[in-house]
């Protein structure tokens, strides 16, 4: 097959763009180096986030595309319709939450108010004396592995994955692999996560590690995905090593535990102090966590743009290349909506929002 567009990477947002160009017309080839990502290593989480306009615009298009796909999705992607508890700690959190609600409301999205002893009949694991939460109960998650297999799958005729390492984006736009051969399209996609900044040193992308763990399996001990209204603060703006509560009951019945960040490093290693860290503040809210077997903990690397905001559009100077990078900790969630705005500017469609904030910014000439 002669490719339109080649698409390098195979994770969800590689996964997301390659379809959502096969369903505009364009025949597309894949390139993935099989060496993992965030994808692989993440929550999975589908939440509509707000720290911003724009941040909501894409998450809410993203979510809402995600639930129209759910009922065709293979089993094996584990979607969960389980909602989301923002929790509130004190009555400070609980303002925060109102204001919140009224955020979302403004976007046309459900959510509601609960107070603590409403909080506490939805979920009885959590400790006493918390205040309340949110809940948004069009939240989900998934599988993203799979998820990222099963949107590839969907347009099979016109997308073909080849398990090939990139080494180079040469000065005409030609791709120049691992084992020395080249591959050319007339458009080119980069959707390969932090290890974009090999081929394009130039991205303003940073790594921000994350520590995970999982529990054996104790179904119903937590009904949401729960997650402190102190996270946008504690960990989502940080700049430095932070922590926060985030615990998912996935469909197996484990407990996939969060969540943590550390910037600039790469090493995948387990590094028990921040783990220790994040395990006690997963104790602040569900203590009876401490009673549970875990079962595996890992890590892996978001890549984190300046703002927070992924890149998506066409690369200012490269010849060809168009940019789908920089999603941090959100690229599953906002795979869809970002593979869609994306395939609309490449085509020349127009998109369902305003691509302006996330355009290619922030970029340096490397010498």
């Amino acid at each position: 097959m002669d490719a339109d567009v080649i698409v390098i990477g195979a994770g969800i947002v590689g996964a997301a763009c390659a379809q959502a160009l096969a369903q505009a017309g364009r025949r597309v080839l894949v390139l993935d180096a099989r060496i993992g990502g965030a994808t692989g290593a993440g929550m999975g989480h589908l939440v509509v986030m707000d720290d911003n306009a724009a941040e909501l615009e894409l998450s809410r298009h993203s979510v809402a595309q995600w639930r129209e796909l759910a009922p065709r999705m293979s089993e094996d992607c584990a979607y969960s319709a389980c909602g989301t508890l923002w929790i509130a700690a004190n009555d400070e959190e609980i303002a925060e939450a109102e204001r919140k609600q009224q955020r979302l409301r403004a976007h046309g999205i459900d959510s509601r108010l609960l107070d603590a002893r409403e909080l506490a009949s939805a979920e009885p694991a959590l400790r006493k004396g918390l205040s309340g939460a949110l809940e948004v109960p069009g939240d989900g998650i998934l599988y993203a592995p799979n998820a990222a297999r099963w949107l590839l799958a969907q347009a099979a005729d016109s997308v073909r994955v080849e398990h090939a390492k990139v080494d180079a984006v040469e000065d005409d736009g030609a791709l120049r692999l691992a084992d020395g051969s080249r591959r050319t399209a007339p458009q080119i996609v980069l959707a390969n996560g932090i290890q974009a900044t090999t081929l394009c040193p130039e991205l303003p992308i940073r790594p921000k590690k994350g520590h995970l763990l999982i529990t054996d399996r104790y179904p119903g001990t937590v009904h949401h995905q729960l997650v402190e209204l102190g996270y946008v603060t504690s960990a989502h703006h940080s700049d430095g090593d932070s922590v926060a509560f985030n615990v998912q009951p996935r469909p197996t019945g484990q407990l996939l535990v969060g969540s943590s960040r550390q910037f600039d490093t790469t090493d995948p290693t387990v590094e028990a102090p921040m783990l220790a860290r994040m395990l006690q503040r997963t104790l602040d809210y569900l203590p009876g966590l401490a009673n549970l077997n875990a079962v595996r903990s890992w890590t892996g690397m978001r890549a984190a743009s300046p703002d927070g905001l992924p890149l998506l559009g066409k690369h200012p100077w490269r010849e060809k290349l168009w940019l789908a990078v920089g999603h941090e900790g959100l690229g599953v969630t906002t795979a869809p909506g970002s593979a869609h705005l994306l395939a609309a500017l490449m085509t020349g469609a127009t998109p369902d929002f305003d691509a302006a904030p996330y355009a290619p910014r922030g970029l340096r000439e490397i010498a």
